[in-house]
């Protein structure tokens, strides 16, 4: 399976009328934050594939709207699945979504350390039934945050949250995708392997395939 992974930058690449060329073989897509939703809806429009996504701490058009599952039903609209603080299944992945970033200046999707280890805990009912009846608990974390001392940096908008780490210690999901570290040098680190987990920056884009992983 090949997984088109982006986040925080509209990619050239990605926005370009050669996308349908270039990805045609892309399977799903996972957007980790701070995109506006006219490049997700671009992108879903032209490759025709799922797209599940998170907000970050910024692009938080129709946020509110997504929060209410009665205005959209399992948080599917314009062809966009919303997985924030829930689990999604698309392409049989299991897709646990953790937006926002570390709070900073009280705004809005934005958590405290505290504040975010609840809502992990409020996807446990969840990840047991997935883990009973599926034989595992979750195959992705999408995350908009990276992981503390992972990717991540010292500024309190940028700093990691310290639950990620307990989260793919426990849970081992396969992979970790996040967004919210910019790279200007798009050869800087990118990947870490975290015991099971495989912690992934999609900044701009990111290919994983699931037999190997390649930029």
């Amino acid at each position: 399976m090949k997984i088109l992974c982006i986040a925080d930058q509209i990619d050239p690449l990605v926005y370009s009328s050669s996308v349908k060329t270039r990805y045609h073989d892309v399977d799903i897509v996972l957007s980790a934050g701070d995109l506006p939703l006219e490049y997700l809806d671009f992108i879903v429009s032209s490759l025709n594939c799922p797209l599940v996504f998170v907000y970050g701490n910024h692009h938080l058009e129709k946020y509110s709207s997504f929060q209410d599952v009665r205005k959209y039903p399992g948080g599917t609209a314009w062809g966009l699945t919303y997985a924030g603080f829930t689990i999604r299944r698309e392409k049989n992945l299991l897709i646990a979504g953790l937006g926002g970033s570390m709070m900073y200046n009280n705004g809005t999707n934005q958590y405290t350390e505290n504040q975010m280890r609840r809502k992990i805990w409020k996807l446990f009912p969840r990840l047991l039934f997935n883990r009973i009846f599926r034989g595992r608990w979750v195959d992705i974390l999408l995350t908009h945050a990276a992981p503390r001392g992972i990717h991540d940096k010292e500024d309190p908008c940028h700093r990691g949250f310290k639950c990620f780490l307990s989260f793919m210690r426990f849970f081992k999901p396969r992979y970790l995708v996040h967004g919210h570290i910019h790279l200007y040098d798009l050869s800087e680190l990118r990947t870490t392997q975290y015991g099971s987990t495989l912690v992934i920056n999609a900044y701009s884009q990111y290919i994983i395939n699931t037999e190997h992983e390649s930029k």
